[in-house]
């Protein structure tokens, strides 16, 4: 954890605030690795361990699928470990959903 997280501050109903963490995708792609082979990670859960590893309140979503597009295209780390192939986003990434079930089935 040699990197310095970036978190943001944000609003989050009327009075309150929440630091957002905006991950890097050397986070992303370490958590990729960290995942079990051949099963299909909690994206939220994933998301909530990155925000504690690094203090902040909450991991940013938005930015956090950019990154698994580009390393779906760069094939830098196992993506399909965090991609559900039955949700819309899975036809964004390399390979689409059926190149997730089958990456997922080759691992089992």
């Amino acid at each position: 954890m040699d990197e310095l997280p970036v978190i943001k501050t944000r609003r989050k109903g009327r009075s309150l605030t929440q630091s957002m963490l905006i991950p890097s995708e050397e986070m992303i792609i370490r958590a990729l690795r960290a995942a079990t082979p051949g099963q299909l990670s909690d994206v939220a859960g994933v998301r909530r361990a990155l925000a504690k590893q690094y203090g902040a309140d909450a991991c940013c979503p938005v930015t956090l699928q950019r990154h698994l597009v580009q390393i779906s295209q760069s094939g830098t780390a196992p993506f399909w470990r965090l991609v559900d192939p039955d949700r819309p986003f899975a036809r964004r990434v390399a390979g689409g959903p059926e190149g997730i079930r089958q990456r997922l089935a080759e691992e089992k």
